[in-house]
This record gives C-alpha cells, sequence and structure tokens, in this order.
C-alpha cells in the first residue's frame, strides 16, 4: 500500500512546480555549476601536442583510459584539466568508508554523528588530494614518455601538470558540495552523470549513421533500441526493490492511557551495494591491457600475450572473471556499507524488535540472513546488467554501450534526482497547506 507521502506525490501537478521559487533555483544552479564542469573537460593542459596525444590515446582507448575518459566526460580524451575527474575524490571516500569498518578511532567518530561525519569528511579531502597527487605526477610523467606529446618534458611541466589536475579535481570536489547543499540532488554523483550524458548524443549520431550507410540493419538498430528501454525499465524495477523487515514496538503507557506500540519497516535494498562492484570489476580487469599498452608489446612473453588476448573484451574468460569479480565485490561492499549488528543494537535501544526474533544477536543473525540472500539477487542483477553489453557489443559490433556500469549511474542518479525533487515538492505543498490553515484560525478567532 502507498504510504501518504506517496500519494501526495502522485497528486504533484506544474502548477505546483510553478510556484516553487526555491527548488527553481536550485535547480538552474545545478544547471549552471554542471555547465561549468562541461566547460572545463574542454580546456586542455597546457604544454602537449594535441595531434600526438590523440594519437597515443586511441591506443588505450580500449583500457582504463576508456573507463576513467567516461566517467570524466571525455576529458581524458582531451587531457583537459578536468581529467583526473572526481574518481580520486570517490576512491578516497571509498577507503574512508573501508577504513571505518576497520580502525577503531575511525569507527568511533563514524558514531559520534554529524560531529563525527565533518571529522571523516576532512580525512577524505585529504585523502584525496593525496591520490589526485600521486595519480598526477603518474600522467605527467606518462606523457612525457610518450612519443612527442608533450613539447618541452622536464620538471616545470610535471609541477604544472600536477598542480593543474590536482586543482581541477579539487575544483569539482568543491562544486559538487556546493551542488548538494545549494543545488538539487547529489553533486558528485550528478558530476559523473552529466559526463556519461554528453557523450550519448554523438554515440546515437554515430549508431545512425552507421544505418544509413548499411554497416548495421534498420532491424538490428530497433532492437538494441528495444533492448534498451527493457534494461532501463528493469534497472529502475530493481533499484526501487527492497525487502522490509516488519518493526514492532511495544505498548507504552501514559498516565492512566495505554497505547498501542507502533509498526514501521526497516527497508533493505535488493543492491546495497550501488554501482561499486562494476566499477572495481571493470578497473581491475582492463588494468593488464592498459599496462601492457604502455609497454612494448612485442617484447611480452608468449603466456602474458595468452592472457591479455584471452582478457579482451567478449572473450569467455573475460566474461567469467567479471562476472565473478561483480558478485564479489557484491557482498564485499554491502558488508562494509550494512552492519546488521549496529542496525540490532539500534533498535533494541529504541525497543523495536521483529516478531518472533529476540533482540539483540539474534536480530542481527536474522538481518544477516535476510541480506545475504537478497544480495545474492542483487549480485545476478548486476551480472545481468553489466554482461549484456559485452554480449551485444561480441555479437552485434554495435559500437556503444547500451547497459553496464553508465546504464546504472545514470539511472540511479536520474531516480535520486527526482526523488528530491518530489520531495520539495511535498514540503512546499505541507506549508502551504499549514500557512492555510493557520490564516483559516486566524480569521475565526476574529
Amino acid at each position: 500500500m502507498a504510504s501518504a507521502a506517496e500519494q501526495l506525490a502522485a497528486n504533484l501537478n506544474f502548477s505546483a512546480f510553478a510556484k516553487a521559487e526555491d527548488l527553481k533555483k536550485r535547480i538552474w544552479f545545478t544547471l549552471g555549476a554542471l555547465l561549468v564542469y562541461r566547460l572545463g573537460t574542454y580546456i586542455p593542459l597546457p604544454g602537449l601536442n594535441p595531434e600526438a596525444f590523440a594519437q597515443a590515446f586511441q591506443q588505450q582507448a580500449g583500457g582504463v583510459l576508456g573507463l576513467f575518459n567516461m566517467f570524466a566526460g571525455g576529458a581524458v580524451e582531451r587531457m583537459a584539466i578536468f581529467a583526473l575527474g572526481i574518481m580520486p575524490y570517490i576512491s578516497a571516500s571509498i577507503i574512508m568508508q573501508l577504513m571505518t569498518s576497520v580502525v577503531p578511532t575511525l569507527e568511533q567518530l563514524k558514531k559520534e554523528g554529524e560531529q563525527g561525519r565533518k571529522v571523516i569528511n576532512q580525512y577524505t579531502r585529504y585523502g584525496t588530494v593525496i591520490l589526485a597527487t600521486m595519480q598526477a605526477y603518474g600522467i605527467a610523467v606518462g606523457l612525457e614518455s610518450g612519443n612527442g606529446i608533450v613539447v618541452d618534458p622536464g620538471w616545470f611541466f610535471r609541477i604544472s601538470c600536477v598542480l593543474t589536475l590536482v586543482g581541477g579535481t579539487m575544483f569539482l570536489m568543491w562544486l559538487g558540495e556546493q551542488i548538494t547543499a545549494r543545488g538539487i540532488g547529489n553533486g558528485i554523483s550528478l558530476i559523473i552523470f552529466s559526463g556519461i550524458v554528453a557523450a550519448l548524443p554523438g554515440a546515437i549520431a554515430g549508431t545512425l549513421e552507421l544505418g544509413r550507410t548499411g554497416a548495421l540493419s534498420t532491424g538490428l538498430i530497433i532492437m538494441v533500441i528495444v533492448i534498451a528501454i527493457a534494461v532501463i525499465a528493469f534497472i529502475v524495477f530493481m533499484e526501487r526493490a527492497q525487502r522490509r523487515l516488519l518493526i514492532q514496538y511495544p505498548k507504552r503507557q501514559v498516565g492512566n492511557r495505554m497505547f498501542q506500540g507502533d509498526s514501521s519497516h526497516l527497508p533493505l535494498k535488493l543492491n546495497t551495494a550501488g554501482v561499486i562492484p562494476p566499477i572495481f570489476a571493470s578497473s581491475l580487469l582492463l588494468l593488464p591491457a592498459t599496462l601492457a599498452g604502455f609497454s612494448n608489446t612485442t617484447n611480452l612473453p608468449g603466456w602474458a600475450t595468452t592472457v591479455l588476448a584471452t582478457l579482451g573484451h567478449g572473450q569467455p574468460l573475460y566474461m567469467v572473471f567479471y562476472a565473478a569479480m561483480i558478485a564479489f565485490f557484491a557482498f564485499f561492499y554491502t558488508a562494509v556499507v550494512f552492519n546488521p549488528k549496529d542496525t540490532a543494537d539500534n533498535l533494541k535501544s529504541h525497543g523495536g524488535f521483529i516478531p518472533g526474533i529476540r533482540p539483540g544477536e539474534r536480530t542481527a543473525e536474522y538481518i544477516d540472513y535476510v541480506l545475504t540472500r537478497i544480495t545474492v539477487v542483487g549480485a545476478l542483477y548486476l551480472v545481468f546488467v553489466c554482461l549484456l553489453p559485452e554480449f551485444l557489443i561480441a555479437q552485434t559490433g554495435i559500437p556503444f554501450y547500451l547497459g553496464g556500469t553508465s546504464l546504472l549511474i545514470v539511472v540511479s542518479v536520474t531516480l535520486d534526482t527526482v526523488a528530491q525533487i518530489q520531495g520539495h515538492l511535498i514540503a512546499q505543498q505541507y506549508e502551504g497547506l499549514i500557512k492555510k490553515s493557520k490564516l483559516r484560525g486566524g480569521k475565526r478567532g476574529r
């Protein structure tokens, strides 16, 4: 049965949106910030030979660089000031999440509420600077090793490259925080979202051009469009799916009156890990090919050449490893971000319990039991969505992804942003109802 908030959201209309002045300001601020980000992806690093770099990038586009280029909105392909993108911040955030589960001091900070969260965020920023500096220096050295990519190699180029790339990442981190605070939606996610979506028109145009020239049949293009729509609908359904555990609260007595105990639900998402498992799996699988590409492949031993060939896109061994690593990271990251024992302790401290399950350790075991089984379904869902484009590319030669990590990110961010917009509209309608009731009360008082 739909909740009151869901029923109210269903009744929202364009007139309510037209009256939401604060929401419109937030949307315009978000669009302006994303426009600044897109402009930055076209400002190249100084001291580079664009033609030489473009040629070198094409040779590595199928490796990790291609994956990072997708997340950076094409900035890596142009080696722009935002080439590092927001990935160092995401990596630092994931590392901090892992450390809060291992380091007792950080675990205690996590339990201190808002103040502890601010300290952890500050540590995340420091980690972002360190990771971005290391990656930027590696990029500078890698660019210098290329044939004619850097016009004037040396320490001046390295220092300027590091400062520019690290500054670009820190600016994007600040921009994402500003979008979250003053705009609509999660700023970091929207930055990645805009980078992925920006490449979509060109990919669609390229596919239609292949259809016009006869390289792809019209029937195949129509079939791909139908599959894409079906996959998007499937992702929306699975991302909204959750298992709700009934939580009961005991009866309470106020004075001489006995009040019935309340009940609520503990929602457990089917895909608790989100898009992290495909990102990790893709990065690790593409790393060997990328490292081999930077080295001289003609000098590699025979076994290494065979391994690289079998780990290519569309190869059976690549599919098997990709599926296994997605499933592993789905369970691993779920265990990191969700602690059944802490949840059971919180329920016990507030007097809540699951009917038929004893509070405390038994409740933690039951929550872990349920979470493990729904994570199996979530992992299979991620494997299916991520392997589907691999099969399509291998069998039909379609030149761009129709599912996988990019589509998961786009759909997830869209759902989250729409939910926040609905939340703002619902809050405005409640405020309007409260104001009307106060005005009516004042008129009756007169």
